[in-house]
């Protein structure tokens, strides 16, 4: 019998990650008036980050579906 591989960045319940240029961290941490440190942190072993081609510094952009808000956004710092 063969093993098929699941793929869990397919499924509903994930949420879209976005690897974010150095230009929009700047803008956000500005925005913000926060230091990249300050953000929360999702490791680089994150299932969700495997595929971005994200490394440890990087901040990636998380969005959600929101019943009440629509669109939640959310922001973290790849970490070890």
């Amino acid at each position: 019998m063969k093993k098929e591989t699941l793929s869990i960045l397919g499924h509903e319940l994930v949420p879209e990650h976005i690897l974010m240029d150095e230009s929009e961290v700047k803008e956000l941490l500005d925005k913000y008036k926060i230091k990249r440190v300050q953000l929360p942190k999702i490791k680089v072993s994150d299932p969700a980050i495997n595929g971005l081609g994200a490394k440890v510094g990087d901040v990636v952009e998380i969005t959600r579906q929101s019943r009440t808000a629509g669109k939640a956004l959310s922001f973290r710092l790849i970490i070890e």
